[in-house]
């Protein structure tokens, strides 16, 4: 039996792996994917402390190096469930798991739009966040995909990075606050296209135009960009642990700054919980407090 199980191998819960080994507890990490999680796909990061620059999988191998260093035990594979008591079970398809407390940190995938060569140029182009990679994008002209209040938002930070910003949504109206609308429309270098959707993702190594079709007529427009950014949602991946910390309407931890749940001795981590930013940073200041808690929980026992 194990102190502490993680479920997540992304920032939030590799730096709850470090702080809870260097309080002396024994620590299983679980992964199902790739470590590190999205931020994987950034082939360049400049906003993570003590890194003028490095790419995402770097930063990744760094967590998990550090995470080795120190005694932690990692294992790949997929989570089903979490039986509670006062020994929790993690159930996984290569067996169950015992440990006296649990941190979920299992993130959240950006929702794709479903398109060819999509999932091929993310990172080269195709990017989900304004605040990581609009830098790039300087003096270029870009495309923000979805029209809630994300996209505007991402629309509004690019309008004053990149030469042109086309805001493409699906519907015949945009969704998201008016003031933000009424924001974008006073922009002279955004343009709102409404009633379409990506038709085509053109570029073999990187990004180099897409191919928007009218839903009313089918009509075809192809726009030159470097980059573009989807903002059509997340989904959290929290469905096998609904039973044991309780999920808000979108589907996300029900847990404050605290990182705990309604389950004692359960405790989440990073994009996987209700917030207002999603961030290495804030990941990583998710997994400090989560084990910190932890540890605190398991001590009181």
């Amino acid at each position: 039996m194990y102190d502490i199980i993680i479920i997540g191998g992304g920032p939030a819960g590799l730096t709850a792996a470090v702080y809870a080994l260097r309080a002396n507890k024994t620590v299983l990490v679980l992964e199902k994917g790739s470590f590190g999680g999205q931020i994987t796909y950034s082939p360049k990061v400049e906003n993570i402390p003590g890194f003028v620059s490095v790419t995402g999988n770097e930063f990744a191998e760094k967590l998990v190096e550090q995470a080795l260093e120190l005694g932690a035990e990692i294992e790949p594979t997929e989570v089903f469930s979490i039986k509670n008591g006062d020994v929790k079970t993690v159930v996984t398809e290569d067996g169950d798991f015992e440990a006296k407390a649990v941190i979920i940190a299992t993130g959240a995938k950006h929702r794709l739009l479903g398109v060819d060569n999509e999932e091929n140029l993310i990172g080269n182009g195709i990017s989900f966040c304004a605040v990581c990679d609009g830098a790039f994008y300087k003096d270029e002209e870009v495309a923000v995909i979805g029209g809630g209040n994300s996209a505007l938002q991402e629309a509004i930070l690019l309008s004053d990075v990149a030469s042109k910003v086309y805001v493409v949504q699906n519907l015949d109206f945009l969704t998201g606050e008016k003031k933000l609308s009424e924001q974008l429309y006073a922009k002279e270098n955004v343009e709102i296209i409404t009633g379409s959707v990506v038709k085509e993702i053109v570029g073999n190594e990187e990004l180099e135009s897409i191919v928007i079709t009218k839903t009313a007529d089918s009509e075809d427009r192809k726009i030159d960009v470097k980059g573009m950014f989807v903002a059509i949602g997340l989904i959290p991946q929290n469905a096998p642990f609904s039973d044991c910390i309780g999920l808000d309407s979108y589907g996300y931890a029900d847990s404050d700054e605290s990182c705990v749940t309604k389950t004692n001795g359960i405790f989440v981590a990073g994009d996987c919980r209700k917030k207002k930013i999603r961030q290495v940073a804030t990941a990583c200041s998710d997994g400090a407090i989560a084990a910190l808690a932890a540890c605190d929980y398991i001590d009181s026992l």
